[in-house]
């Protein structure tokens, strides 16, 4: 039984989101568990697949929160 753990940060895919939708939720549950079942052979129905929204404020790269990173970043590429 997989139990596979996605996190994405909950910043949407769009500017005028704050979340990843619904439907692109189902979408990444679906590929998930196709993927397991066509190179695992591991039925849809066993297994499972939880999705995690992390808030920006909660995570970081290169020594720095995220939104400071890529605020620098925008600036060193102006």
């Amino acid at each position: 039984m997989p139990i596979v753990t996605i996190q994405v940060t909950r910043e949407g895919t769009a500017p005028d989101r704050q979340s990843v939708t619904a439907e692109e939720k189902a979408e990444l549950i679906k590929g998930v568990s196709e993927l397991l079942l066509n190179v695992l052979n591991k039925p849809l129905e066993a297994t499972f697949v939880v999705i995690e929204e992390v808030d920006t404020e909660n995570w970081g790269w290169g020594g720095l929160p995220a939104l400071e990173y890529r605020r620098q970043l925008a600036a060193k590429l102006k």
